[in-house]
């Protein structure tokens, strides 16, 4: 998933542009054509995490090297591990009946551990002791302060059940990184992938760069999302998925033209009103 302010598609009404669904936090996704929304989220999204040994979430934050692991989710709801220069495990969803493992992330409690193949595949993947874990029935509230009603819940995934950013704002991210390039007198820069900001719903068109900010209400198809707040950005977004390399963009350049309250901003997270099945090209309606 890549910004193109060239594509045509960028002049035509607002639509779904991509999708793309991550299975384990912090490891890569992978682009889908379609999807199912559930009220958590997208089926096969944020559903399994990395813990320490003692239990503590890791994400690329800290680990950087994660983002060079990808997750690919099956049909039966379990996942594929790959990375370069090693072969790949299918990993099944575990059996709850073997017992959960507590966990320290906020509203979780426990997890179900996945097989001790997966734990040695990702330890050595990361070069630390590491444990896969799954989430059963997702009963991990949406908190107040990151715009959760009640009985409205939410994967593994950071604070909301949808992430959705937009091909306008990109685009203009990567024209002002560029602007900067050249006053310093570097290089001129690639455009940034999507994917440094893993959103799951990613929207083209005829838009305003950052008209999602203040979006109340989006129509997806047949499907309602409602905005919960505002996605502030940090250092995982420097991290270049496939190489772990990290690098000072875009928070350099967010710095400088998106910064309020001591944070930097891209991107809004949103909870699904109603459900159904989300396809790239559906048409979005604000309102």
């Amino acid at each position: 998933m890549t910004s193109s302010s060239t594509d045509p598609q960028d002049a035509a009404a607002p639509h779904v542009a991509s999708l793309a669904v991550h299975p384990v936090k912090s490891l890569r996704g992978v682009a889908v054509t379609s999807a199912e929304l559930r009220p958590e989220g997208l089926v096969g999204d944020r559903r399994w995490m990395v813990v320490d040994e003692s239990g503590a979430t890791l994400t690329a934050r800290r680990v950087p090297h994660m983002l060079t692991v990808r997750a690919t989710p099956t049909t039966d709801g379990g996942l594929v591990l790959s990375r370069a220069g090693a072969p790949s495990l299918a990993v099944r969803v575990p059996d709850p009946a073997r017992g959960a493992v507590g966990v320290t992330m906020t509203g979780v409690g426990t997890a179900v551990p996945g097989p001790a193949q997966a734990h040695a595949w990702l330890s050595e993947a990361l070069g630390r002791p590491v444990r896969l874990v799954h989430q059963g029935a997702p009963t991990r509230p949406v908190r107040p302060e990151d715009g959760g009603r009640a009985g409205e819940v939410v994967t593994f995934a950071d604070a909301a059940p949808l992430l959705v950013a937009t091909r306008a704002s990109l685009a203009r991210l990567d024209a002002w990184i560029a602007e900067g390039a050249a006053h310093r007198g570097e290089p001129a820069p690639s455009a940034l992938p999507m994917e440094r900001f893993r959103p799951n719903l990613v929207v083209g068109g005829d838009l305003e760069p950052f008209a999602e900010d203040g979006w109340s209400r989006l129509r997806v198809g047949g499907v309602e999302l409602r905005f919960a707040e505002h996605c502030d950005r940090c250092v995982l977004t420097t991290t270049e998925p496939g190489t772990g390399a990290r690098g000072p963009e875009p928070i350099r350049t967010l710095a400088v033209h998106r910064k309020r309250d001591g944070k930097t901003w891209f991107g809004v997270r949103m909870i699904p009103v109603t459900t159904g099945r989300l396809t790239v090209g559906d048409p979005v309606a604000v309102g």
